[in-house]
């Protein structure tokens, strides 16, 4: 029997995950619009076996710009190359690397998503995902004609909608549809080939699709909302889920959910790869990874730092940042949705006698989510989460890049091989082979024309 085997996805975005990653004497400062940048992550990405990158895309520049002046000093996520362009051209300097990105329902239309993301599956031999989003923004609904963002209910249904119109495109071709007969004259048999008609609330789309499938039979469906609603689109139609679990109770907690999920839709355990986001902090020793993490908090600017806690607070740029948030201080603005949260963080504060400072380097840092420590250390708990059955895998979300691309390659890997939990070479050409999953098989495919398990 096969031993199980970790599943690595390496999340890069821009240039880190840490808001001052951009100020980082090892990261190239306008990185996150040059190609060259992207290049060098994704080679140390497939040096290290990793089964997948992940380009987290959002339709705009989201972040606000309180209190005044943050915008500018941010440096995160401002900028950057539109992902399936970019996905393209890593295509052509990888070999093995699995390509995901995001797109949003939102704002695209089934059939362009559908073929964008079955261009990028034929680019790369088959090693294409297309991550499903909704949007929340109204940054982003704004630069399509909306003063914000659809209703939650409405935002799930359109998204469930275009999910199922953009999977139901990547079948219109059967196996075997192309004949390609040049004595026979025949390019295609017309019985291979199907029209989705798909029509709901949102959506009309007939198809055919005007792209054929690749050799892992369609892009790999991937889903990272949280919500219910997002849970069930996941559990029907995604093979890969990302989630935020900062603790095990919580990424064993969500797993459970999920497999019950999957068997109300009648899909088999092993049709889902569960992976949380982790953010490590490597270093050869505790002390040197220590060091890592400390030196990027000494780079966030105090401006943006306290944006950090602007949707909570308001705009708190006036008052001493070595002091505690004052006894009479009260939050600024609609309190609605964070006003419990905020009353929590403000006694947690008080209680523990933190400063505005402290707190800002905590919520920007996101010390709750990260691991800092050797090799052996993040993989001690790697293991305790993939043997506790918490999750499949991990979405590294590593604080600066290249780097910690680099450090993932030179140092976790390794760790992880020695112990036995994660590849030497990968398994197949394709991402739904390196990722162990079940072939897919067509929708209109009957009994005797089931893709094979393993294409050359």
């Amino acid at each position: 029997m096969t031993k199980k085997m970790m599943r690595l996805g390496l999340s890069m975005r821009g240039l880190g995950y840490h808001p001052a990653a951009w100020r980082h004497p090892d990261v190239p400062v306008n990185g996150a619009s040059e190609i060259e940048h992207y290049h060098t992550v994704a080679r140390h990405a497939e040096r290290g076996k990793i089964d997948m990158i992940f380009f987290a895309d959002g339709a705009g520049v989201r972040a606000k710009d309180t209190p005044k002046g943050s915008l500018a000093r941010l440096g995160q996520y401002i900028t950057d190359i539109e992902p399936t362009v970019l996905l393209a051209s890593i295509s052509a300097v990888t070999t093995h690397l699995g390509l995901v990105t995001t797109a949003s329902t939102a704002y695209n239309e089934p059939y362009n998503l559908a073929r964008r993301f079955a261009g990028l599956d034929l680019m790369s031999h088959g090693r294409a995902g297309w991550n499903i989003v909704a949007s929340w923004s109204n940054e982003e609904a704004k630069n399509f004609g909306l003063e914000q963002v659809r209703d939650y209910g409405e935002r799930y249904e359109r998204a469930a909608e275009c999910a199922e119109a953009v999977t139901g495109l990547w079948d219109s071709w059967e196996d075997g549809a192309f004949v390609l007969d040049k004595e026979s004259g025949i390019f295609f048999d017309e019985s291979r080939m199907h029209r989705l008609n798909f029509e709901g609330k949102h959506f009309k789309v007939r198809g055919p699709l005007n792209a054929r499938p690749s050799e892992q039979g369609r892009p790999i469906v991937v889903q990272a909302g949280n919500s219910p609603a997002g849970r069930d689109i996941g559990a029907k139609l995604a093979e890969v889920i990302y989630t935020a679990s900062n603790t095990i109770e919580d990424a064993l907690t969500y797993y459970a959910d999920m497999r019950e999920r999957l068997a109300k839709f009648g899909r088999p355990p092993d049709a889902l790869r569960v992976m949380p986001g982790f953010r490590t902090y490597i270093g050869r020793t505790r002390e040197e990874a220590q060091e890592k993490f400390e030196m990027l908090q000494d780079l966030i600017d105090p401006v943006v730092g306290l944006s950090f806690l602007a949707d909570t607070f308001g705009d708190l740029s006036g008052l001493p940042l070595d002091e505690p948030i004052p006894a009479d201080f009260k939050p600024a603005g609609d309190r609605e949705g964070i006003s419990g949260w905020a009353d929590r963080l403000i006694a947690r504060s008080r209680q523990d006698g933190k400063t505005i400072r402290e707190l800002y380097l905590e919520q920007a840092g996101q010390a709750s989510s990260n691991y800092v420590g050797t090799a052996a250390d993040i993989a001690d708990i790697m293991e305790d989460w993939f043997h506790k059955e918490a999750c499949d895998g991990f979405n590294l979300t590593v604080p600066h890049l290249p780097g910690g691309a680099a450090d993932v390659s030179d140092l976790l890997v390794p760790e992880l091989q020695r112990r036995g939990l994660f590849r030497t070479e990968y398994e197949g050409r394709t991402l739904r082979e390196n990722l162990g999953l079940p072939p897919h098989r067509n929708r209109y495919t009957g009994a005797d024309r089931v893709r094979e398990a393993s294409i050359a």
